[in-house]
C-alpha cells in the first residue's frame, strides 16, 4: 500500500505507539497515508478507538509474526 511517511513504534509499549503516531500525524497533510509498524499485542485495539476517537480512517491493519502494521489516512480536522 501506497504510505506518504512511516513510524517505528517496534518495542514501545502503551501509550508511546499512539504517541509516535499523533507526531506522525501533524507531520503529514489531509488525505496522506501513515504507516505504523508496532509490536504491542495492545495497539490493535488502541490504534482502533484512536482512530475511531480522532476521525481518521484506519485503512488496513496486518499482523505477521507480532509485528503489527497500520494504514492511517489522515483526516482535515473539523
Amino acid at each position: 500500500m501506497h504510505y506518504d511517511h512511516e513510524i517505528d513504534a517496534t518495542g514501545l509499549k502503551c501509550p508511546l505507539p499512539i504517541l509516535r503516531c499523533k507526531k506522525g500525524l501533524n507531520e503529514i497533510e489531509s488525505d496522506q497515508v501513515l504507516k505504523i509498524i508496532a509490536t504491542d499485542p495492545g495497539s490493535k485495539k488502541d490504534f482502533d478507538a484512536f482512530c475511531r476517537q480522532t476521525g481518521h480512517e484506519l485503512l488496513s491493519l496486518h499482523e505477521d509474526n507480532g509485528v503489527i502494521t497500520f494504514f492511517i489516512k489522515k483526516r482535515p480536522l473539523s
